[in-house]
């Protein structure tokens, strides 16, 4: 359950460190003591302005490339950029991308997608993602592109699985990696508050947030947690060392309420189209 097979063959860690939000200092401390911590699986993306900060704890956290699963995103400014790929190589200092997805689904996103079709068949990426493409959205790449992608990411924990999604991507090979995997801002509280969660974390002897990351993982999806603090670091990723029951994953199961944390609306996906990256500067 440390790694899962991808649709075109390509392993990828379930478990990875997420740099959202986090400082370039903090997001360089980060990778480097999650790849100590054993990590294998490091996400980041243009938007968060902190690629090459990543690229350096990458480089200092004393793990060989080739052992190191990278993921990123291009913003949708970048689309129809022709050197999007090659300046995203450049910021993290690497000669290929394990995971490219597209961030958002704009308007020009078929534009972004012959992208990375082009930067996978070139060999410059391993694998193709989309970020947030749910709905018509990802029956639309489904339905357009002959190259289907690997990983789907977007809003995922107990309170919110995915269940309608999961009708295409469970059919379809597709992965899910999850963000605001412990209920997103406002809510993480409120889930790892739970009772349910509280009493299968005393039952195992581990916190209630390596419950949750377990339920993930043993849900099928990838999860990404993002901590600058190393001691949180080393805990989301110890979690291999116990099973969750039917039963707990049962229990688990009563938390959906069917409510997502973060709702896009066709004026945010307007924004998102507009908004250009101030990258992070050497």
């Amino acid at each position: 359950m440390k790694e899962v097979r991808l649709n075109n063959g390509v392993m990828m860690p379930t478990v990875g460190i997420g740099t959202f939000l986090l400082e370039p200092a903090d997001a360089e401390n980060s990778v480097r003591e999650a790849l100590k911590a054993g990590y294998r699986l490091v996400d980041t993306a243009n938007a968060y302005r902190n690629e090459r900060a990543v690229g350096r704890g990458m480089k200092s956290g004393g793990v060989k490339r080739e052992d190191i699963f990278l993921s990123t995103k291009l913003w949708p400014t970048e689309y129809e950029n022709p050197n999007a790929v090659e300046e995203t190589l450049e910021r993290l200092k690497t000669d290929y991308i394990d995971l490219l997805f597209l961030h958002q689904p704009t308007k020009n996103w078929r534009e972004g997608y012959d992208k990375l079709v082009r930067a996978y068949k070139d060999g410059k990426i391993r694998s193709i993602g989309v970020s947030n493409f749910e709905g018509e959205y990802i029956a639309d790449v489904l339905k357009e592109f002959s190259l289907k992608p690997q990983v789907i990411q977007v809003e995922c924990h107990p309170f919110y699985p995915q269940e309608e999604l999961r009708k295409t991507t469970d059919k379809e090979d597709i992965r899910i990696m999850s963000w605001y995997p412990l209920g997103g801002k406002g809510r993480t509280a409120d889930l790892l508050g739970s009772e349910v969660i509280a009493s299968i974390a005393k039952k195992y002897g581990k916190s209630a947030a390596q419950i949750v990351l377990k339920w993930h993982v043993q849900s099928g999806f990838i999860v990404i947690p993002g901590s600058k603090n190393p001691e949180h670091i080393r805990d989301n990723i110890d979690i291999f060392d116990f099973e969750l029951t039917k039963e707990d994953m049962d229990k688990i199961a009563t938390l959906n309420s069917g409510e997502r944390r973060h709702i896009r609306t066709e004026e945010s996906l307007v924004r998102y189209a507009e908004w250009h990256v101030p990258y992070e500067k050497e």
